[in-house]
């Protein structure tokens, strides 16, 4: 009797305690599993990502705005969701930044409620998108939960913990990788996002800091989890990435390259010999992603329109990043050509939905046709670019398509190559038949894709 009523006892108890208690209990063996893994996570050659910045999203810079857009971003055709940090911010020598972490297993309140996550995800899934959450692993902010283990820190000779050597981010404390607890720890918090807002993967941020042994290890026991397939980005560009697990590097150089050429005219064959040092460690369908902004370059360095000639150049870039070697990410906001810069920490400028309908539609097209094309997706790269022109075929199979982007804001005359020639084509986005002489007049930022 008094067994049974123990029993009783404890299933009251539990009943009673708050959501974030349940789960504390539940990480002693692991945390739940919310809902049913998603079964539709796409393959890695054929991603398309939408970054999204809560903060300038929408009018209340919430899970909730999110939610509601989420017709409109499927609309695009992407089909991967990236969260910036959905984490409390420290306050303890910190600046609002949303990547100087307070605790790995909570929610900032200014975003909502674990169930408004949960909310979106479910949304996300049920429209056939996958979403991925921003993990923060280097660093965390000098008021974290974990800071009164100070051997999980690294510290400098007088004892004092200190920010990332040499990087200038001051608000955050740099994390000691040569502690086994601290990296269980990690790992823990990042399953637990997995099971408990049943995530599809993360986007990590500087994955150059941790070391190599930490990622491996991290991601090998991520890929453990059962029934999920998860996709993994390292915003790093250290080959051995590929090697600890991941499925894609970023495309730092690729973007300062492209602010090259089009700020300093520099040739468009960089892209090859960039190409070739890019994905020399790649296999078996890593990818490196590439994009014309993000939500650090948007404000440091400019929007894609002040960057890359405005709406008719940036969508030449474009053309490029979404078709010839990557897996493209659009920032939001960019799809509406939004004029002006979302600025850091991201709390004063919201995104103008209702901006340039005719951008949005050309975004679209764009990524429509890649969404049709296992050429453009998946096919082999033959490039035939010349010092102003991006030019390549991507072919599959008996599929096969020809690209020309004229990254300059002049006319170029461009000679075809003759395999080229001699092949039958249509338009990609009309499906018109298209005759190719031996040359052809480029316009400024002008560009053709057609298939065969």
């Amino acid at each position: 009797m008094k067994r049974h009523l123990l029993i009783l006892f404890c299933l009251a108890a539990s009943i009673c305690l708050p959501k974030p208690a349940l789960f504390a209990q539940a990480n002693l063996t692991g945390p739940i599993q919310y809902g049913k893994p998603f079964k539709n996570v796409p393959d890695r050659r054929d991603v398309s990502i939408y970054q999204v910045n809560m903060r300038t999203f929408g009018k209340n810079g919430d899970f909730k705005g999110v939610t509601e857009r989420l017709d409109s971003i499927k609309a695009l055709g992407v089909n991967v969701i990236y969260l910036m940090p959905i984490y409390p911010v420290g306050v303890f020598k910190a600046v609002n930044s949303p990547y100087c972490i307070r605790d790995y297993a909570a929610i900032n309140k200014e975003f909502g409620t674990l169930n408004d996550l949960r909310q979106l995800v479910d949304g996300a899934h049920s429209r056939n998108l996958a979403v991925i959450l921003d993990w923060v692993g280097n660093h965390t902010s000098f008021d974290h939960v974990w800071i009164k283990n100070k051997s999980w820190y690294v510290q400098d000779s007088t004892g004092n913990i200190i920010s990332p050597p040499n990087m200038g981010w001051r608000d955050v404390a740099q994390l000691n990788f040569k502690n086994q607890d601290m990296r269980r720890a990690m790992i823990s918090d990042m399953k637990y996002w997995v099971l408990a807002a049943n995530v599809d993967g993360f986007r990590c941020d500087y994955a150059d800091g941790p070391p190599f042994d930490f990622w491996k290890e991290a991601l090998d026991t991520l890929k453990l989890i059962p029934n999920h397939k998860l996709l993994l980005l390292s915003e790093g560009g250290r080959n051995d990435h590929y090697k600890a697990g991941f499925d894609y590097n970023f495309g730092f150089n690729f973007f300062g390259n492209l602010k090259a050429i089009y700020e300093h005219n520099r040739s468009v064959l960089s892209i090859d010999s960039l190409n070739a040092t890019d994905y020399k460690s790649t296999a078996e369908g890593q990818q490196m992603v590439r994009y014309i902004t993000n939500h650090d370059v948007n404000g440091s360095d400019g929007t894609p329109l002040e960057l890359f000639g405005g709406q008719k150049g940036s969508m030449a870039a474009f053309v490029v990043v979404a078709y010839m070697k990557s897996v493209p990410m659009i920032y939001n906001g960019q799809e509406v050509g939004t004029p002006y810069r979302l600025l850091f920490p991201f709390t004063t400028k919201k995104i103008d939905w209702t901006l340039n309908p005719d951008v949005t539609a050309e975004y679209k097209k764009i990524i429509g046709f890649r969404n049709s094309s296992i050429a453009i997706r998946r096919g082999a790269l033959t490039s035939y670019s010349n010092a102003d022109v991006c030019a390549f075929t991507k072919e599959d199979g008996k599929e096969k398509a020809f690209v020309m982007s004229n990254l300059r804001n002049k006319a170029v005359t461009y000679t075809l190559p003759a395999s080229v020639t001699k092949s039958s084509w249509k338009d990609a986005f009309t499906g018109a038949k298209t005759d190719l002489g031996s040359t052809i007049v480029l316009q400024p930022y002008s560009y053709f894709v057609l298939k065969n």
